[in-house]
């Protein structure tokens, strides 16, 4: 396969597995340019990844040699940037959130898909082999009925985390603990088990930060499979604990604790899988390995060289955003509200 040439937007935290992954990829892919509006930040980029940084992003989108676009930068800046790149004839992969709420995640797939482009959402989680795995049993009916089906992200996020600046908040990152650290195991879950329909929801906001998101949120749901469940998502639990997927059915459960899974059939022995069970649920966000985010990038190459959409494609995203918009609206009006069709 020939090498495509990927430019990358946003030099922070989250360039660290993206950056790795994309070494681990180099026969596939090739870093064209890395850019932030920071110097330093380009600096450092450079000397520790040996990948070369460019001076704005003006030159990304005007090297022919670009041809998708890795969009790492805080969620309020993810449509303007992202639409540069599609009307630039560039791909694009976005660091999840799509934007901040379904409304406008939905009017920017839309108009990307309308470009012909490919247009992938970083939900790595769908790619850790516990996961693929776990997808291949209820795929195929291995669990039966789906009866029950629940999240737990207890984590902690220190105070040195939410320094800086406008972390946590509404201006800068368009949500709390569901838009910006549950956001993958939430987004897992539906991967998994299919959309939901119904929520009753409570959100708030602990006096631990000086912030104006949630950082504590639980909520009852019913799936439109007909399981039901509950979800607990938090960033105030000290010292963090692996996230957890929880799902029973009528022929067996599974439990999926960060990248170990236990599944438990009738009549057969336990499988499990272990990956490991840190997940980045601690003060260090970023302590995983970056084996998911290297399959998911090569599938977007994939995908990207097909002229097809990415199994984490930004359509399928679009469920987790009307998942927590119905949270959200369901805590404000203290009632269960439906959650919108995703499409």
């Amino acid at each position: 396969m020939r090498r495509i040439g990927v430019g990358i937007v946003g030099l922070g935290n989250a360039v660290k597995p993206h950056a790795a992954a994309l070494q681990a990829l180099a026969d596939r892919a090739t870093v064209v340019g890395g850019w932030s509006p920071s110097a330093a930040r380009r600096t450092q980029f450079a000397a520790t990844y040996a990948l070369p940084a460019v001076d704005s992003l003006d030159a990304l989108l005007a090297d022919p040699r670009v041809e998708a676009l890795l969009v790492l930068t805080p969620p309020r800046t993810h449509t303007e940037i992202a639409l540069a790149a599609a009307r630039a004839g560039k791909d694009v992969l976005l660091e999840k959130p799509i934007d901040v709420d379904h409304a406008r995640s939905k009017a920017l797939v839309e108009a990307i898909e309308g470009m012909g482009r490919v247009f992938g959402v970083v939900f790595q989680h769908r790619f850790r082999e516990a996961s693929i795995a776990l997808r291949e049993a209820l795929r195929a009916g291995a669990l039966g009925n789906l009866l029950s089906v629940s999240a737990s992200i207890r984590w902690w996020r220190s105070a040195e985390y939410f320094a800086e600046l406008g972390r946590g908040t509404i201006a800068r990152d368009g949500g709390g603990v569901l838009l910006t650290q549950a956001i993958h195991t939430l987004d897992l879950m539906l991967d998994l088990v299919g959309a939901p329909q119904r929520v009753s929801a409570l959100v708030r906001t602990s006096p631990l930060r000086a912030i104006d998101t949630e950082d504590i949120a639980c909520a009852t749901v019913e799936y439109r499979c007909g399981a039901v469940g509950v979800i607990d998502a938090t960033s105030v639990a000290f010292p963090g604990y692996p996230e957890r997927v929880e799902i029973a059915g009528t022929n067996g459960s599974a439990v999926l604790a960060a990248e170990r899974l236990e599944l438990n059939l009738q009549g057969a022995p336990v499988r499990v899988i272990d990956g490991g069970s840190a997940g980045g649920g601690g003060a260090d966000p970023m302590a995983f390995s970056p084996d998911a985010h290297r399959r998911l990038i090569a599938d977007f190459l994939d995908a990207v060289e097909a002229r097809r959409q990415p199994q984490a494609s930004a359509r399928s995203a679009l469920a987790i955003h009307a998942l927590i918009d119905a949270m959200l609206d369901s805590s404000r009006r203290g009632v269960a509200v439906e959650v919108a069709t995703s499409a």
